[in-house]
């Protein structure tokens, strides 16, 4: 006989190899069983029962139809050959007791396999145990009892106890430098539960110690972003501490760690014969390879495609060189300088610049740093102290010794990067002012930074110098499309490609939308998706996936405007009119023509409208559909809640 608490509570009978499901009833009688199994060989009230299996006010006979449940109880087990198996269901005054040998409940079995584990002194056994215990849940925990606070509060204990022995068993791999099983124990869990601060610190260093460190970074970031939205509160000391971990330990291989590394320690460190001080920016550049060598960066965007002119513009203007030269460190040529990557939402702009930092990885070996200062995420941009603070941290700063003042804090990560060789990439920029306090020190570092805004004040004073993204091209476009979807199912219907990319605007993020439709449609024809984006009403909802689309990048651009200039956008989308100068944006929106002008010089500015010529403004297909309010929710222009003009605010691709 077999009790079974850790998922669907159920009681099977007969011979091991064909056992059978004894039948149990209804919710309230499986409650019942349930109770008495949580407190096996000892007296549960019939009171207690009673506030278990009735939330809200108890009915007059509770106590009537509780006795008929263990009644019915009592005949089902004995058809079970409950006796034969020492299970009795006994009554005590007003309390009921079941009598039953431990090991008949898999809870029971569960506590055992988990208190014999010793993951730190003997890990593999440990292995072999905790999968033995965690092989004994088949779902959630007392599923098919009664929704009341008692079993919530059981279920919840029950799980807490399984997530224990989650991270055991990852505990259990890691002192077998088994660091991938570790992750592989370790990620479910953490999907499942994202506000775990204790399991996402564990998957987070099982992560860095198998090599993944840019994966390990990108888990930070994700529940710290959780914790502030859900919670409104920082990260505990568990995962603070992880995070800071592996910014401080020297950089993970391409393959697992062991040993001290695997620890977040460096070889040779305090105390240790061969210890060598951290550099210093007084040493020469050649001295930094002691220091720690932060690698920050996203991983490279899935399917990347074109851009050719861009990244040797960038590669030119960062590095001096389109090609390595002799001499430099990596072989590249000593050069900085601060590249600015301006476009419209979804255009690339991140994508470009992650996928060009890893293919000049050589050309930086004291790190790669990079910050999302979510100056177009529809929430509160990144204050530059944060970001100060995991530079610091990255480049080596214990913690206790960050000063607390900015100007401070941004002098001291100057200095550290003034002789080294740094790409620092500063993602989604809402300021020139957000900007400046992170540009770091010294000629040999360079700076990618990305904006929906053209930031003209950090090219006027900091001599940034821009690269303007557009969108792409109908064979770049193709190109993409056949990068994520495959050469082949593109080329079954290239016509129908080359309509996709024109009703996607030729913007990346909309074409990896269009693509995750047909990816979750297999059998659809490239001209399906075509012919159901040529509705323009549900073109912006057809070019979301989730949380991201054209709608909610729109929608987060226009978060930014003032009242004014969002109304102009609104007018003009209303038009029928593809481009207009000054005076016809004046007529449709009813406004003087000497504020029109600086509203669209604005709408510009922020990549809303394209200047094409003098006083020749252009508007996008998609933009237009977003101005007229047809976001993915249909609601009209105004709306705080829709993808319409005037709402209020709210890892990398290639169309971010």
């Amino acid at each position: 006989m077999d009790f079974s608490l850790l998922g669907p509570v159920t009681v099977t009978a007969g011979p091991q190899a064909a056992p059978v499901e004894l039948p149990l009833g209804p919710a309230k009688r499986r409650s019942v069983l349930a109770m008495l199994l949580l407190r096996p060989n000892a007296t549960v009230s019939v009171e207690q029962l009673i506030s278990s299996l009735w939330e809200d006010e108890p009915p007059a006979h509770a106590r009537t139809v509780i006795q008929g449940h263990v009644s019915r109880l009592r005949a089902a087990l004995a058809e079970g050959g409950a006796e034969d198996h020492g299970v009795e269901l006994a009554t005590h005054s007003s309390a009921y007791l079941l009598r039953i040998p431990e090991s008949l409940i898999d809870t029971q079995r569960f506590d055992q396999l988990t208190a014999q584990a010793r993951p730190e002194s003997a890990p593999a056994e440990a292995v072999q145990l905790l999968r033995q215990a965690l092989g004994l849940w088949r779902g959630p925990a007392l599923t098919g009892t009664v929704a009341s606070p008692p079993f919530a509060a059981a279920a919840h204990a029950l799980e807490e106890r399984r997530l224990s022995a989650v991270e055991a068993l990852a505990r259990a791999h890691e002192g077998l430098g088994e660091y991938e099983e570790a992750v592989r124990a370790l990620h479910p869990a953490a999907v499942a539960n994202p506000l775990r601060e204790g399991l996402i610190a564990a998957l987070m260093l099982a992560l860095y110690r198998s090599g993944r460190q840019s994966d390990a970074i990108a888990w930070f970031h994700r529940t710290r972003q959780l914790l502030d939205d859900d919670l409104g509160v920082d990260p505990g000391q568990r995962l603070s501490a992880a995070y800071q971990e592996i910014l401080r330990a020297a950089p993970a291989a391409d393959g697992p760690r062991g040993g001290a590394e695997a620890a977040g320690q460096q070889p040779g460190g305090a105390g240790q014969p061969g210890a060598q001080p951290a550099a210093t920016p007084q040493q020469p550049l050649s001295a930094a390879a002691s220091a720690p060598v932060p690698e920050l960066l996203p991983r490279p965007p899935a399917g990347f495609h074109g851009r050719g002119a861009e990244l040797a513009e960038l590669t030119r203007l960062t590095l001096g060189s389109a090609e390595p030269a002799a001499g430099g460190s990596g072989g590249y040529p000593q050069a900085g300088g601060i590249a600015l990557l301006t476009g419209p939402a979804g255009v690339g702009k991140t994508g470009l610049a992650v996928h060009w930092g890893h293919v000049h990885a050589a050309a930086f070996p004291d790190g790669r740093l990079f910050a999302d200062l979510r100056g177009f995420s529809g929430g509160e941009a990144v204050l530059p102290a944060e970001v100060l603070r995991e530079f610091l941290l990255a480049l080596g700063t214990p913690a206790e010794q960050i000063p607390t003042s900015s100007e401070a804090a941004a002098a001291l990560y100057r200095s550290l990067a003034a002789r080294r060789r740094l790409l620092v990439v500063l993602d989604n920029a809402g300021s020139s002012a957000q900007v400046r306090p992170l540009l770091p020190g010294g000629p040999h570092s360079a700076t990618l930074v990305t904006s929906r805004s053209r930031l003209d004040g950090l090219i006027a004073t900091d001599a940034a110098r821009p690269v303007r993204l557009h969108a792409l091209g109908t064979e770049d476009g193709v190109g993409l499309l056949g990068a994520l979807l495959g050469p082949a199912r593109v080329a079954e219907d290239p016509e129908a490609a080359r309509e996709l990319v024109a009703l996607c605007d030729g913007l990346p993020l909309a074409l990896r939308a269009a693509s995750a439709q047909l990816m979750a449609r297999p059998r659809w024809r490239l001209a399906r998706l075509a012919t159901a984006l040529r509705d323009e009403r549900r073109r912006l909802a057809l070019l979301s996936a989730e949380d991201t689309g054209v709608a909610a990048a729109l929608r987060n651009s226009v978060a930014r405007l003032s009242a004014d200039d969002a109304q102009l956008l609104r007018a003009l989308g209303a038009g029928f009119a593809r481009e207009v100068n000054t005076a016809e944006a004046a007529a449709l929106s009813g406004a003087d023509p000497e504020l029109i002008q600086d509203s669209l010089e604005r709408l510009a500015e922020m990549h809303l409208l394209d200047e094409e010529a003098t006083n020749r403004y252009v508007m996008s297909d998609l933009v237009k559909l977003f101005a007229q309010g047809d976001g993915s929710d249909r609601d009209s222009p105004g709306e705080a809640s829709g993808g319409a003009v005037g709402g209020s605010p709210g890892g990398p691709s290639q169309g971010a």
